[in-house]
């Protein structure tokens, strides 16, 4: 899943040496960590949240074939 958000946000910014993502496990979710460029911040959440809302979404359909829970944080 981590592998998926990588792909996905490097798609997205201009600076993509800079994205980075940790992964926090927990006992029923999993937290992802999203950092990017400063930059870059505006492009990874979108107008209004629309495409943050997305990688969600995507999280959230990938994660019901894992069984498992997964919550995006996005972090400056």
């Amino acid at each position: 899943m981590k592998d998926l958000l990588v792909m996905i946000a490097k798609a997205l910014v201009d600076n993509p040496d800079q994205v980075a993502v940790t992964e926090v496990e927990g006992e029923q979710t999993t937290v992802l960590e999203l950092r990017v460029a400063q930059s870059d911040l505006g492009k990874v959440i979108g107008r209004q949240g629309r495409t943050a809302r997305s990688i969600r979404t995507i999280l959230g359909a990938a994660g019901m074939k894992l069984r498992k829970r997964f919550v995006l944080e996005i972090l400056e």
